[in-house]
């Protein structure tokens, strides 16, 4: 236990936590690359659109189900060692994915892909809150959560712009080659930092016997199930708005950059207006965009600028939920903070492979009736948000004498 206060008193540590980042932008990349080029990859598998979209369901599911086993069975492992070998695995798996000569095993390396994922993203986190001074560490984890915010933004449209120069096979192996140089980062350049105590599964997970935790934590996967109906199906989505293929990568890089706009206001508006507020607004514009976004499909209307909008505010509204559901868990169980907000990642990845399994279901209908299920959605969980806000505000009944 001596080496993490000597490295945490390093000037150089908050340098150390940008190979972190690469990682956090490799695995974030790897978790929505696929929606760039979904077609063009059921295609070449010979399976429709709708059920290529179970490779992004998958992915999403299995990082929900295995992140609390991983930190359960990982515990007490060295942390590099641990980050090398996550990334190492997430590099073999996408190569896999790359190589893959069928569905069937496309879906095993994505579901490999996941167990790298969600044992690389939390120890980032952690890690990079030891490498530095206590007066830093919010800085380091912003460093370290900038590597996904940023593979939202740029990291999708530069593997969809990849995958139409190269093929999917080859922005798949473009994402293992950032995964092994990160791997290779974090093994030469930080420092040893030692395991945690064993903690069991079923105490990581008795915070959710806390009622106000048991009440919030739907409303992750309600958020952002209606954020995905439609996203791992933008390329026909965006095709029915008219937006051809060599438009899609900024449409996408639009979502991405209002993905990140989104999620540094809501920490912002959060601590000023308070999380329902920036949640009702959150889904009022979601569902909005989305709406729009299908009515532009189904009058063929011809508005690239009005689509590019739309996906920005669509992409603002889907990550401002993270900020303002994380402030919403940490009040209602402030002692269990890691936990809840460990649930609440796992929460979002369950909601991202609902939305995406339903909007396989919906493409046999046509694309106006996915953005209006998205839509829909997004009232369903405005209306969850507001029952439950008033259920917890609600002033309990004095007991009678």
């Amino acid at each position: 236990m001596g080496a993490a206060p000597r490295f945490a008193e390093s000037p150089n540590g908050l340098q150390r936590t940008l190979i972190l980042a690469l990682g956090t932008f490799a695995v974030g990349t790897d978790a929505f690359i696929l929606a760039g080029f979904l077609p063009d990859m059921a295609t070449a598998l010979g399976v429709s659109t709708a059920t290529a979209g179970a490779a992004v369901t998958v992915f999403a599911a299995a990082y929900a189900l295995l992140s609390p086993v991983l930190a359960t069975v990982t515990a007490q492992l060295p942390r590099r060692a641990l980050l090398v070998m996550a990334l190492v695995v997430l590099g073999l798996a996408n190569l896999g994915s790359a190589a893959a000569p069928s569905f069937a095993v496309l879906l095993a390396t994505r579901v490999l892909a996941a167990v790298g994922a969600a044992a690389f993203t939390p120890n980032a986190g952690a890690v990079a809150s030891a490498l530095v001074r206590p007066e830093a560490r919010a800085r380091a984890l912003a460093v370290v959560v900038g590597g996904l915010t940023i593979a939202t933004a740029l990291g999708v449209p530069l593997g969809d712009a990849i995958g139409q120069w190269l093929g999917w096979r080859a922005a798949l192996v473009a994402v293992a080659v950032v995964c092994l140089l990160a791997a290779a980062g974090v093994a030469v350049w930080v420092p040893f930092v030692p395991g945690n105590p064993p903690v069991r599964l079923a105490t990581r997970l008795a915070v959710v016997r806390n009622r106000s935790v048991a009440k919030v934590l739907p409303l992750t996967v309600l958020g952002m199930g209606a954020a995905y109906v439609v996203y791992a199906y933008s390329v026909p989505a965006l095709a029915a708005s008219s937006i051809d293929e060599s438009a899609t990568a900024w449409v996408l890089a639009l979502y991405g950059f209002g993905a990140v706009a989104g999620n540094l206001a809501s920490g912002y508006a959060t601590d000023r207006w308070g999380a329902t507020r920036v949640l009702t607004g959150g889904y009022v514009v979601m569902a909005t965009a989305l709406g729009l976004m299908g009515t532009l499909a189904a009058t063929h209307v011809r508005a690239a600028w009005l689509v590019g909008v739309l996906g920005a505010a669509w992409g603002a509204a889907s990550w401002c939920q993270t900020p303002a559901q994380q402030h919403r868990l940490i009040s209602a169980a402030p002692q269990e903070a890691g936990l809840v907000v460990a649930l609440n990642a796992s929460c979002i990845y369950l909601g991202i492979g609902a939305g995406t399994l339903l909007g396989g279901f919906t493409t046999g209908h046509g694309v106006t009736a996915m953005y209006a299920l998205g839509a829909a959605l997004a009232l369903v969980a405005l209306a969850y948000l507001h029952i439950t806000a008033r259920v917890a505000e609600a002033p309990r009944p004095r007991p009678t004498r």
